[in-house]
């Protein structure tokens, strides 16, 4: 019940309103949607009867465009249009389609750049700039008692003799001995890394060995440590992994600041009030064609950055009208340069493998299947309990209707159409959403709303303290 309460009260909607207001002269209907209509009446008694809807304006357009989005979902199945086909699926689909595109060019970008050749492994290895290690920790803290801390020391010490008796079985010992849960199924290597990247005195102790070599007990405000510098030929793959795995962020690092500079990317001086203006009238202002930011062979866009937010966390959003102008501006340009290499990865031709498509299509035909569940439009159930056409869409429209009581009474779970999904269904159907529909709903579901207020038993607390419960009272049950 929580989840509806945020997406009426707070989240970022997925709705646009391409018809303006067609009907605002017919102030009795609050919405329409492929032919169906909300009535204000409907409206209002779903939002005035239920104490889960905030009876503001912004809400009752959510729970209109709701309705909306679910009531296109009927009409399409109603009609037996296919809502899995791949120009379905690609659209709603859209924010992982993105990831997977820009994925597959960045491997073929990283297999080209940063990979290292047996001799630059043996190079590397022997110049010391980047080093592996890998060590046992047993943890204690500074103010562990003495005994606890004498009995740790001796413990260590005798892991430091069996290590340099047979460095080999360093990894068996982590294996058994080690208290780090990250390394220690690893045989106790660590990430491949240079200086710095330790406290000072494991570092110090660290980078002290020769290959092979076992430190002392080394203590840090970790605990006690055992460390040892490994032979090449124990860990050659493990090596090269991880140069290559630091070359390629770093290799990314320079394609994000780069791909910018390239391009001449260009933020607007009015980004921030633009992006401020979207996220506080996401409805009105999302279909926007104004300029946020320019770069050589395109723009971002109010409506650009719309699409982006929907894929985002709804805080996101939420955070941009407290947030500093420079604040602002750095996001526009970080979503600019992220569209502007998900560009990059569509003119490079980069395609989808088949393991991509099974993960979209199964991921896209789950959400289908969760809300032909929730709300009741399995189309093999809807035609076997209509004869007609007709019939079919009007058990679909009821079944909408009837979820939506559901839920707001508290007796179902609210499940939301996937906005870009939603975004699909309205590309394919006329909708839109009354202004002057939603201003009549408003002041009927406050009327609704005080009524139900003004009707409700007072309870008049009992003088005196509040009572507490005693031995007799039952509290705490058996």
């Amino acid at each position: 019940m929580r989840r509806l309460v945020m997406v009426l009260g707070l989240a970022v909607p997925a709705a646009c309103e391409p018809l303006k207001d067609a009907f605002s002269a017919r102030a009795d209907v609050a919405a329409r949607a492929a032919g169906e209509s909300l009535t204000v009446e409907r409206l209002s008694q779903l939002a005035g009867l239920s104490k889960q809807v905030p009876l503001q304006a912004d809400a009752l357009r959510r729970l209109a465009t709701v309705w909306v989005d679910y009531t296109l979902l009927a009409v399409a199945v109603t009609e037996g249009r296919s809502l899995d086909d791949s120009v379905t699926v690609l659209a709603a689909m859209w924010p992982a389609v993105a990831q997977l595109r820009w994925e597959r060019f960045h491997d073929t970008l990283i297999s080209q750049r940063a990979t290292v050749s047996g001799p630059q492994v043996d190079s590397a290895f022997a110049a010391g700039g980047l080093r592996l290690f890998q060590h046992i920790l047993l943890r204690s803290t500074p103010n562990a008692a003495p005994p606890e801390l004498a009995a740790k020391q001796r413990r260590a010490e005798d892991l430091v003799r069996q290590a340099r008796r047979d460095g080999a079985r360093f990894s068996r010992l982590a294996e058994q001995h080690s208290e780090d849960p990250g390394s220690k199924v690893r045989g106790g290597l660590l990430a491949v890394s240079g200086r710095g990247a330790y406290v000072p005195a494991f570092e110090d102790a660290a980078w002290a060995l020769p290959p092979g070599g076992v430190s002392d007990v080394v203590r840090t405000p970790f605990g006690l440590h055992v460390i040892r510098r490994p032979l090449l030929a124990e860990v050659r793959d493990t090596f090269r992994t991880g140069i290559e795995e630091r070359l390629a962020f770093a290799f990314d690092s320079v394609l994000v600041d780069s791909i910018g500079k390239a391009r001449r990317l260009r933020t607007e001086s009015n980004a921030p009030a633009l992006a401020r203006q979207l996220v506080q009238n996401f409805e009105t202002s999302r279909a926007s064609g104004a300029t946020l930011a320019s770069y050589a062979g395109g723009r971002l866009r109010v409506r650009d950055l719309a699409h982006w937010l929907m894929a985002m966390d709804p805080q996101v959003a939420q955070g941009i009208p407290s947030a500093a102008d420079s604040q602002v501006t750095q996001f526009v340009r970080v979503v600019a340069e992220r569209q502007m290499l998900v560009q990059a990865a569509v003119d490079a031709g980069t395609v989808l493998t088949p393991e991509d498509w099974a993960y979209l299509r199964a991921t896209h035909d789950s959400a289908l299947r969760t809300l032909y569940a929730v709300v009741g439009l399995d189309p093999a159930g809807l035609r076997d309990s209509a004869a007609t056409p007709d019939a079919m869409r009007r058990l679909a429209a009821a079944r909408v209707n009837d979820y939506l009581d559901r839920v707001l009474g508290g007796q179902a779970q609210f499940f939301p159409v996937p906005p870009f999904f939603a975004e699909a269904l309205r590309q394919q159907a006329r909708w839109s959403v009354s202004t002057a529909g939603l201003r009549r709903a408003l002041e009927r579901a406050q009327a609704l709303r005080a009524a139900q207020d003004s009707a409700a038993p007072r309870v008049t607390p009992a003088p005196g303290p509040a009572p507490i419960p005693g031995a007799d009272s039952g509290a705490g049950g058996r």
